[in-house]
This record gives C-alpha cells, structure tokens and sequence, in this order.
C-alpha cells in the first residue's frame, strides 16, 4: 500500500471528535473524553475537537484542550500583567489566597464551563484534499503553524490529518522501527 497520500494516513471525521458551536464547554469535554482513536494498533487521545454548525453540516472551526483551559479561567486572571497573574499562585507572596479558595474556583470552573464552544474556537487556518501528498500536508502543517488538518474530497470534510501521523509515515519511509506516540505531540 502506499501511505504517502493524505486519504491513506488521515483520521476519518467520524472517528474523530466533533461539536456544535452552540455546544457548551463541558459538553467539549465529555465529547474528547469519549473520543479514542486506534491507528496502527496504538490509541490515542484527541486534543482538539472539531467544531461544526448545528446539523454538522459545515466545519467552521477547532477547538483544543488549551482553548477549552482558556474558556475555564477566571476573568481575574485574565485583566492582570503574566507577572500579577503568577504572584497570585506564589503562596510566598500571600499566604492567604482568599481568591483561590478551593470552593471558589471549582464554582468558578462549573459556571464557566457552561459557556459557547464558538466563543473559544479558532477558526480553520488550512485544510488538504484526499489525494494531496503528504509533503503537501507537510507544508501546509508547518506554513500555517498548526498541527491539524481538516482533509476535504469534493468540498466536503471527509477526515482529520494529524501531524503525529505524518510523522510516524515519515518514521516509516525513513524505516525507523518505533512509531511516536500521540503522547509525544502538542496539539492534535
């Protein structure tokens, strides 16, 4: 077989995560939660879910573990410097953190999650076609600085192509035994 095509190392949509936009963070959360996807005999754990209209008919964005982490935090976080916003987990500086409090900041958590998967999103920066080679996939990979690449056959979204896998293709043509690990990637 020849798995230097996108279509032959791609992740099909159906197996791959996939939410509303009118989706809440939560409901992002348990949709990756359930997700596991088997390639090569080696599981692994989706770190972005796709994000589509409400009849799932159009693909209009992605959305991954760091957004979802993002939609999570305090606004308080949010309005300070990065220096403010770490001097508040030094616990040398207060021990106090009254702001922090365990019961707090899981209410916060539970409140927050139950906001829009569209308001985190990011938009799709490229996709690939089917039969694209995976140089292309490569290029456009590495050009749009995303690890992630919604695969399209006749306009219509038809898989995923993740960066581990066209590594672990590369792996393969350069006949190195040990194929990586999702675990090994940031954000697929």
């Amino acid at each position: 077989m020849n798995e230097e095509l996108v279509h032959d190392i791609m992740v099909p949509v159906e197996e791959y995560p996939r939410v509303q936009d009118t989706y809440t963070l939560r409901q992002a959360i348990e949709a990756m939660g359930r997700a596991q996807i088997l390639r090569r005999r080696q599981a692994s754990l989706p770190r972005v879910a796709l994000v589509f209209n409400e009849g799932f008919t159009d693909l209009l964005g992605m959305l991954r573990r760091r957004d979802i982490m993002r939609g999570l935090e305090p606004r308080f976080l949010l309005s300070g410097s990065l220096e403010y916003r770490r001097k508040l987990f030094d616990v040398d500086v207060d021990p106090n953190l009254a702001e922090l409090s365990y019961k707090k900041v899981v209410a916060g958590i539970r409140k927050r999650a139950g906001r829009l998967v569209r308001d985190f999103m990011i938009p799709i920066r490229a996709t690939i076609d089917y039969d694209d080679h995976i140089m292309k996939a490569i290029y456009e990979m590495v050009d749009q600085n995303t690890s992630l690449l919604p695969v399209l056959r006749e306009g219509s979204i038809v898989g995923v192509l993740r960066s581990v896998d066209v590594l672990n293709e590369i792996a393969r043509i350069l006949g190195i035994g040990t194929p990586l690990s999702q675990s090994d990637e940031l954000d697929c």
